[in-house]
Order: structure tokens, then C-alpha cells, then sequence
């Protein structure tokens, strides 16, 4: 019987697991798909994470397959509102590190132990010597349980798992843009028809997130159509032949669980907090649970008695972190969507207030996760 069991194989999975096994734990990883998914979704890897991955080697091995982002711009109308500098920050690593999820799911798994997949867990029940696990094949038990299955498995824990359903939708797409002038700067256009994103990606590509009209098509010839739209109104051109074809639409939630731990069961990321990704926090605020709940854990384990005072003080920290990241998120997500003429133009001349001398300073730190309780 392995001395932990993880549920999720997803980033925050791998790396609960990989943290676990560099420790002498003895780490297992159960996992409902049957293969690694290979949809590029979260990309960004902040500095607090890329600072505490760097004692396992695996920020080397990250950095080798990321673009490095060193500065954001807001820009409207074709014109600069401000600047983020992430290369002036007084931190180990002053930028933040682009990939793609997938990528960043082979480096973590590389590390950690192979999940044992097709395995779904359908309920969990935490009792004072073990935790009794029920898949779909046959019961577990294990001295202590990580759930990290994502937002789709917190119904086995919480008894109200009822999330904050904003009314916004955006569209996603990768693509190579052939003349782009700022090839390590990511760009907010924020203009009266809403905001668009566009984030650098190694290979000379972008990520490009738009908000889009909750009541337009789902089809994806629409979307791909309204995305098209989006980039040609803030001036992105280049776009190669056949790009953007393959165009998402999302929406957005919100969820902060006011508890993480019930005795030998653990529940991070997406399990415990949902945020809008509008901002980019959510997979490093799962990052920062596994990294600094793998060392309490692998004591429990050692000495067989629970670092009871760590724990809570632990919890306290993760749950604060994650109500932080949420009203940050919540804030992008408001002053992302579409504004009559008047309120647009009184949004710009806050934001160049934001980002304008001094300001700048706290706007950086907030959105490099400076202020996480583990930051």
C-alpha cells in the first residue's frame, strides 16, 4: 500500500506526486483518463513557482522549453497605456516562463511517478487511521490522499460545491503571427469592444484570448470568425494561412473552498479554489499548494505524527492566497468586458493611473503572484 495515494494527474497532480517520491514517499497517482491530455490551456509559470521548483531541477528543466517574458503593455486604441515590468521585480526569476500546458505536464511527469490511468474515483470518506477510497473497479485504502482531479472532482468533498458563474465568455486561440514587433512582451488591448489578450509562446507564436458575446454561436466557424474579428479591430496582422482554426470558447468560474484539509485527506488546486483565467493564476496557485504541502506531508509520513501547527498555518496561507488571486481575477474579468464610450475612456485614464510612476510598482507584483503567502 502506497504511504500516499494522489488523485489527478493534471500539473498540480504530477507535481504533488514528483515532490512526494524526491522525499522517500512512497506516492501513487490514480487517474481517470486513459492517456495525458494534450490541449494547451494554462501557459504561463509565475515567478514564486519557478522559485521554489529550482532545489528539484525542474525550473531548468521548464525554462528549457519556455520563452521567457520579461514586460506586458496595456495598450488602446494603437496607443501604450502602460508598462509591467516583470524584469524589475527583486526576485530569483524576474520574468514570467510561457509554455504550453502539455509541455509543462511532460517536464512535472518525467519526475513523478507513472498515474496508474482508467482508474475514476467515485467517493471518498477520510477516517482517523486512513482514507477510504471508492473507484470504479474496487475500493482503496491509503494513509493519506491528495485530491487533485480538478474543479470536476470537488463534489466528493464538499457538501456545496456551487460556483460563482460569470455571465462573460472569451475565445482562445495559438497561432503564428509573422510580424510581430514585440516578440517578449505580452499585450492587453483593452478598447470599448472588450479586451484582447496576446501572449508570447516559444516557436514565434501567440496565445490570443478575446472576450466574446455570451449570446454568440457556439459553432466553431462562428467563433473562429468573431476571433478573426477581434485581432483585425486591434490591428493584429501577419496571421499566417489556416491559422486560428482551431478556436475554443470558454466561459469562467469562481470557487474558493474555506477549507483544504478534513484529518489525512488534502484537496488542491481547481479541487479547492477556481479562478478566472483571465490573469493567469490558477495552475500556479496549485503549483504553490503541491510545492509547500509536499514537505509536511513527507514529515507526517517520516515520523508518523501529523505537523499539526504547520498544517493549519498551511491552510490558513493557501486559502488566503486563493481568495487573493480570486479578486484579482474578478477585477480582470470587469475591466475586460466591453464599456460604452464614456466609461472606456474613463477606464483607460485609470488604468495609465495604475501603471503610471510609483503605481506600476504594486500593479507588477500583484500580477507576478508577488503577493501569494508563498511568493
Amino acid at each position: 500500500m502506497p504511504e500516499v495515494i494522489v488523485i489527478g494527474a493534471g500539473p498540480v497532480g504530477l507535481l504533488m506526486a514528483a515532490e512526494l517520491r524526491r522525499r522517500g514517499v512512497s506516492v501513487e497517482i490514480l487517474e481517470q483518463r486513459a492517456a495525458a491530455g494534450h490541449g494547451s490551456r494554462a501557459i504561463g509559470v509565475h515567478p514564486p513557482v519557478l522559485a521554489a521548483l529550482e532545489d528539484s531541477g525542474l525550473t531548468a528543466a521548464l525554462l528549457e522549453h519556455a520563452l521567457r517574458i520579461p514586460r506586458g503593455e496595456a495598450r488602446s486604441q494603437g496607443r501604450v497605456l502602460g508598462t509591467v515590468r516583470f524584469d524589475r521585480l527583486s526576485t530569483r526569476f524576474p520574468f514570467v516562463a510561457t509554455l504550453p500546458q502539455a509541455a509543462t505536464e511532460e517536464v512535472l511527469a518525467a519526475a513523478a511517478p507513472e498515474p496508474t490511468r482508467g482508474v475514476g474515483v467515485t467517493a471518498i470518506r477520510s477516517a482517523e487511521h486512513h482514507v477510504q477510497l471508492q473507484t470504479e473497479k474496487a475500493e482503496r485504502l491509503a494513509p493519506l490522499v491528495v485530491l487533485a482531479g480538478g474543479a470536476r472532482s470537488r463534489d466528493m468533498v464538499y457538501r456545496s460545491t456551487t460556483a460563482h458563474t460569470y455571465r462573460d465568455r472569451y475565445l482562445m486561440t495559438d497561432a503564428d503571427v509573422s510580424d510581430e514587433h514585440y516578440p517578449h512582451t505580452a499585450v492587453v488591448h483593452l478598447d470599448a469592444a472588450g479586451v484582447l489578450e496576446s501572449f508570447p509562446l516559444p516557436g514565434g507564436r501567440r496565445r490570443f484570448v478575446a472576450w466574446d458575446s455570451p449570446t454568440g454561436s457556439a459553432g466553431p466557424q462562428h467563433q473562429r470568425e468573431r476571433l478573426q474579428q477581434a485581432l483585425a479591430l486591434r490591428g493584429v496582422v501577419g496571421m499566417r494561412e489556416g491559422e486560428a482554426t482551431l478556436t475554443t470558447g470558454f466561459g469562467v468560474r469562481r470557487f474558493v473552498a474555506p477549507q483544504m484539509r478534513s484529518g489525512r485527506l488534502f484537496v488542491i488546486g481547481d479541487a479547492a479554489h477556481e479562478v478566472s483565467p483571465i490573469g493567469g493564476q490558477g495552475m500556479n496557485l496549485g503549483l504553490l499548494d503541491a510545492l509547500t504541502l509536499a514537505p509536511l506531508l513527507a514529515s507526517w509520513v517520516r515520523t508518523a505524527v501529523p505537523p499539526e501547527a504547520a498544517l493549519k498555518q498551511w491552510e490558513r496561507a493557501r486559502v488566503g492566497s486563493a481568495r487573493r488571486a480570486a479578486s484579482l481575477a474578478a477585477l480582470n474579468t470587469r475591466l475586460g468586458r466591453p464599456a460604452p464610450a464614456a466609461v472606456d475612456a474613463a477606464r483607460r485614464t485609470g488604468l495609465r493611473l495604475m501603471l503610471g510612476p510609483g503605481a506600476h510598482r504594486l500593479f507588477t507584483r500583484a500580477y507576478a503572484m508577488g503577493f501569494d503567502a508563498h511568493g
